[in-house]
């Protein structure tokens, strides 16, 4: 391979927050079309899953599988797919369809009156059938989903894939606001935020040709240093997850660490059986402040002095 003489990084408005596409490679024209490529990919996640837009597959769901069967992109019937497998797994605990909950916090757009409901989600694996030919119905009239909590990983999956398939590059980074993935040997670093002050840095997390995917309390410092609640539902209560501030999770595949970022925000340690299935490790930090480390994962975490 020629020698590593360039490196292009680029950043984009979509999936609601900032994607960061970073690339080194021998070749700048080569970098900046693999960059274009791979922002492509995320884009058309952002068209298909947006919970925003009603003509969206989300959109459509939302509005017509009560009624009828509607087919959807094979990306969106993979990430429905992973969804009702997490859910399973999860006892229950992961589950696309607390969109409600989430529009009642005011959180999601209210498009339609009959969207607010009071009583618990249905549970996924029951509401929502898959069909062959990757067609999708809605069996419970009251089923709202929104994959916020799973579309973002898939997004930087797609997207390292797109990169991975420009064989010149020596490695790549994608970034969309805290959900990241890294190919090549080249050793990345990530530092994450403590939930409850963002403005200091709990520790530093070293990886490579691996994801991470972060959730914790909200927070906007162009508006205030304090956090809020964390909009990560219970939806056995249909309350917000309080136990647990913040979580990182290291996985092989950016969808299933941000899916198991919500999991374990509910859960806690108690989701730990989960991400050995998964072959995930884990950082939180509880509602106490005290910090807890996956065993295998302790080696890559630095803790902030």
């Amino acid at each position: 391979m020629a020698a590593v003489s360039n490196k292009v990084r680029r950043a984009k408005p979509l999936l609601g927050t900032f994607v960061e596409i970073e690339a080194a490679g021998p070749s700048q024209a080569e970098l900046g079309r693999a960059i274009d490529a791979a922002f492509e990919q995320v884009a058309m996640v952002h068209r298909l899953m947006s919970f925003h837009d009603p003509d969206s597959d989300v959109g459509r769901l939302n509005r017509d599988a009560a009624d009828r069967p509607v087919r959807v992109h094979a990306w969106t019937f993979q990430v429905l797919k992973t969804s009702i497998e997490l859910h399973r797994r999860s006892g229950g605990i992961f589950n696309v369809a607390v969109a409600p909950a989430l529009q009642a916090m005011g959180l999601l757009p209210q498009h339609d009156a009959d969207a607010i409901a009071q009583t618990p989600p249905p549970p996924v694996h029951e509401a929502i059938e898959l069909v062959d030919g990757q067609m999708v119905r809605f069996r419970d009239r009251q089923a709202r989903i929104d994959l916020g909590g799973i579309a973002k990983g898939f997004a930087v999956d797609r997207a390292l894939d797109s990169l991975r398939q420009a064989g010149s590059l020596a490695w790549g980074l994608v970034n969309a606001g805290g959900d990241l993935a890294a190919c090549g040997a080249e050793l990345q670093s990530a530092y994450i935020r403590h939930p409850r002050d963002p403005g200091r840095v709990v520790c530093r997390v070293d990886f490579a040709d691996e994801a991470l995917a972060s959730t914790a309390r909200r927070f906007d410092l162009f508006r205030s240093s304090e956090t809020a609640v964390s909009a990560i539902i219970d939806p056995h209560g249909q309350t917000p997850a309080n136990s647990i501030d913040g979580v990182t999770v290291r996985a092989s595949s950016c969808m299933i660490a941000d899916a198991l970022t919500k999991i374990v925000m509910i859960s806690g340690p108690a989701a730990g059986a989960l991400l050995e299935q998964c072959n995930a490790s884990a950082l939180l930090v509880t509602a106490d402040g005290e910090l807890q480390i996956s065993p295998d994962w302790q080696n890559a975490v630095h803790l902030a002095a």
